[in-house]
């Protein structure tokens, strides 16, 4: 099977590379983009100028994910390609490398001070990708998206700018959100825990502590001992609300609840989470500032804080 899939983008290569017609100025910029935070992030600086794709939607989890033929070739005609990089896309790390000799490829966390970054907790020359949690670190992926799409369209930098300048002030309100709200959960009950090790950086931003039942990755697998040991956890520390991902499935976290309650202690389910991937198309969450005025907002009132119902701008959904 990888052999054919190898032999399919080899020859979507070619053909490109043969039929491609140059692209007019006065055309949308053709940019396709692995994961809804940046393909949301690429709409957003891009606006009119640009026409993105967004590979991965709603549930998808893009640890897992691996292109299909549909992708290839979408990938192979783009203007641009954005893909986060940092490990996350692990399936598809081999095409991106291979596709960057053939046309404009960028990982948009490339230029991320490595300082900054949190290490993988399964391979010791990578690091935690989940850059996305905290929206300081994201500022760093708007200025490389805004760089990519400003060196495939020069004449267009000054709107980008513009764009990008509006972008860079919803992310700074969104972290002045998560400070005020998250600062008032009791210190005592921030402990966040979740299916898998995607919120490291939240926790690390605002004072949580963090753990998943996976690792960073949803590959790794949580065995009987874990599990056991987070009942543990759950009933010694009197932790009262854990939490499910829209892109993991919820069977360890609910295995967790009934463990809890076996031992006589209540653990509800706080909310679903957005950890990999963004809320429905055409929604608020299914924005990236809407997704973490989502999380941000669900945490902050199921562990005993201060936060609106719908959000900092009350644009979340109703029942949030």
């Amino acid at each position: 099977m990888r052999i054919l899939r190898r032999s399919f983008m080899a020859a979507a290569l070619a053909a490109l590379a043969s039929t491609a017609a140059p692209v007019l100025a006065d055309t949308a910029l053709k940019v396709v983009a692995t994961t809804g935070m940046i393909a949301d992030t690429a709409r957003r600086i891009g606006g009119d100028s640009v026409d993105v794709k967004g590979l991965m939607g709603p549930g998808v989890d893009p640890h897992a994910y691996r292109q299909t033929r549909t992708d290839i070739l979408a990938m192979t005609k783009a203007d641009l390609v954005l893909w986060h990089g940092l490990y996350l896309e692990a399936q598809m790390e081999e095409f991106f490398h291979d596709l960057e000799a053939k046309g404009n490829v960028v990982a948009v966390t490339d230029t991320l001070p490595r300082d900054l970054l949190r290490g993988h907790d399964d391979y010791a020359d990578k690091y935690d990708p989940h850059v996305w949690m905290d929206p300081r670190l994201w500022v760093f992926v708007a200025e490389r998206v805004q760089d990519a799409l400003t060196q495939a369209r020069p004449e267009q930098a000054a709107y980008f700018a513009e764009n990008a300048e509006a972008f860079l002030a919803d992310l700074n309100a969104l972290s002045d959100y998560a400070q005020t709200s998250l600062t008032s959960v009791p210190q005592d009950a921030r402990i966040l825990l979740t299916a898998h090790d995607a919120f490291g950086y939240f926790g690390q931003a605002y004072g949580f502590e963090v753990m998943g039942i996976q690792g960073i990755s949803t590959e790794s697998e949580a065995g009987l001992n874990r599990i056991s040991a987070l009942v543990d956890m759950l009933v010694d520390r009197q932790i009262g609300a854990v939490f499910v991902e829209s892109s993991v499935s919820d069977r360890s976290i609910r295995a967790l609840v009934e463990g809890a309650a076996a031992r006589g202690h209540e653990v509800t389910i706080g909310g679903e989470l957005f950890s990999d991937a963004m809320g429905e198309n055409g929604t608020y969450e299914g924005t990236y500032v809407g997704m973490i005025d989502h999380n941000i907002t669900v945490i902050s009132r199921a562990l005993g804080g201060d936060a609106p119902v719908r959000g900092m701008a009350d644009r979340l959904s109703a029942g949030t």
